[in-house]
């Protein structure tokens, strides 16, 4: 059964970064394909008015996409604005009257974590939540106690099919695109397993810094701003089962079924670094403990993955910036030919970003007498960047109530279980150079056999 649309969005923290980078954008386009026809409530504490806030739209447009003249007049005739405190009942008693006979409201909470409980009370107290949904963002708690608290928070007011989880890395096409590819090749199937398997390398590179966000990572780091969230989600996609059925409900019943079978990291396997020259960025504890870079090891109980290490490695400070995930498959059970290293095996090669590219390795024959071989990549997909926006995505998809593309509370709550572990105990950070791999206590996540995969600026292919 489809679910009824939303009528009217309001998003609170509408003068805030994450509006000006990533909402505003996204609202654009949704107009500019003729997907958002609805009122747009801004909510603020800025003193701010609506003359403003429609300026503060244009100047965002302008430096993140440009702005569409036509789709940015019906933006801005869309748009309203409520300024207040979040905490003042007559805040949302002003929300109430802009919202008129709105029956099913959108609430996205763009703020942060701390001020979700005043607000989702706000809006009760003020006939606000009937029928309405609620969008948090992340990161959804610090641990998983914070995490389950947070939940309660939600689940007081809304309940958990109407509470959309925003990651917008699960909205990204090249993330979507791995799900597509697993499930829409049957020749992939008989050999994604322990028993051709050997490992799974994921790598999210950064070639930049904190970038005058100090004091934000001060307060998470690597393992909390992308590991926890981002990276465990990917596992999920490629290690989880075929979904029965097409229910949004059927793909995230298989993610969670995956996350509760990845067992708890072992402090041991994981190696946490921190760049040099890390103290002295504006917002950083002159004694900051927390980590930049981040090498682990983990392992999914399942029939499917029993035995196979997953291999994690983030960073900021890195070579290159990319993402991209390497699946190697075992070498051949003899070697006819020639002798083929791990290092020198098959594999499935996804890369994520900047570029979008799918490819396999292989082994030909080299020119000459001898059988010997060479290795070769086999481009398999090479996609153009004319996607919609993860925004754009998402926020349609809860718009319309398709819970897809959303974390659900359990899956929260499985996440941080295996995180969990590498916090309750402290560890060692190893300082490395910007612009290396990391820290060389790294290199002893894999064996000397595997190594890590460092991902290289992508070759020009044609499409």
């Amino acid at each position: 059964m489809t679910a009824p649309c939303s009528d009217a969005l309001v998003f609170f923290g509408a003068t805030g970064d994450l509006a000006y980078k990533k909402i505003f954008p996204a609202l654009q386009a949704m107009i500019k394909r003729g997907e958002l026809s609805m009122p747009i409530i801004g909510m603020a504490r800025a003193g701010w008015s609506l003359d403003k806030l429609r300026e503060r739209a244009h100047d965002s447009l302008e430096h993140n996409g440009g702005v569409d003249a036509d789709a940015f007049a019906k933006l801005s005739a869309q748009l309203r604005y409520v300024d207040g405190d979040y905490r003042d009942p007559a805040t949302y008693e002003s929300l109430k009257l802009l919202l008129g006979d709105v029956k099913r409201p959108l609430h996205y909470l763009a703020i942060p974590p701390s001020m979700f409980g005043a607000v989702v009370q706000g809006l009760a107290n003020a006939g606000c939540v009937k029928n309405a949904r609620v969008i948090v963002e992340k990161p959804f708690g610090r641990d998983l106690a914070s995490a389950q608290a947070l939940n309660r928070t939600l689940h007081k007011v809304f309940q958990e099919s109407a509470v959309f989880r925003i990651d917008h890395y699960l909205g990204k096409e090249a993330v979507q695109n791995l799900l597509y590819f697993r499930f829409a090749n049957a020749f992939l199937d008989p050999v994604w397993n322990r028993d051709h398997i050997d490992n799974v390398q994921i790598t999210m590179a950064e070639s930049f810094g904190v970038q005058s966000r100090g004091a934000f990572f001060d307060e998470v780091g690597t393992l909390r701003d992308v590991v926890q969230n981002h990276l465990l989600q990917v596992i999920a996609l490629l290690a989880m089962d075929a979904p029965v059925g097409r229910e949004p409900e059927a793909m995230r019943a298989e993610k969670l079924r995956l996350l509760r079978a990845m067992r708890p990291l072992d402090p041991s396997q994981v190696v946490r670094g921190q760049f040099k020259g890390y103290l002295g960025e504006a917002g950083v504890a002159a004694d900051s403990q927390v980590e930049t870079f981040a090498a682990l090891c983990l392992y999914i109980d399942t029939w499917r993955w029993a035995g196979v290490p997953f291999y994690i490695r983030a960073g900021k400070h890195l070579p290159i910036t990319a993402t991209e995930v390497v699946i190697h498959l075992k070498c051949p059970p003899l070697a006819i030919f020639d002798e083929i290293s791990l290092a020198t095996s098959n594999y499935f090669r996804f890369r994520l970003s900047p570029e979008v590219v799918i490819s396999v390795g292989a082994r030909v024959k080299q020119a000459g007498e001898a059988m010997r071989g060479e290795p070769v990549e086999l481009i398999a997909r090479h996609q153009s960047r004319s996607e919609k926006l993860p925004y754009e995505r998402l926020l349609r998809d809860a718009i319309h109530g398709d819970p897809s593309l959303f974390t659900s509370d359990d899956s929260v709550e499985a996440a941080w279980r295996v995180i969990d572990p590498i916090f309750a105990q402290a560890s060692a950070i190893h300082e490395y150079l910007p612009g290396t791999w990391g820290p060389t206590a790294a290199m002893n996540i894999v064996s000397d056999e595997e190594g890590w995969h460092d991902p290289k600026p992508e070759e020009a292919t044609p499409c």
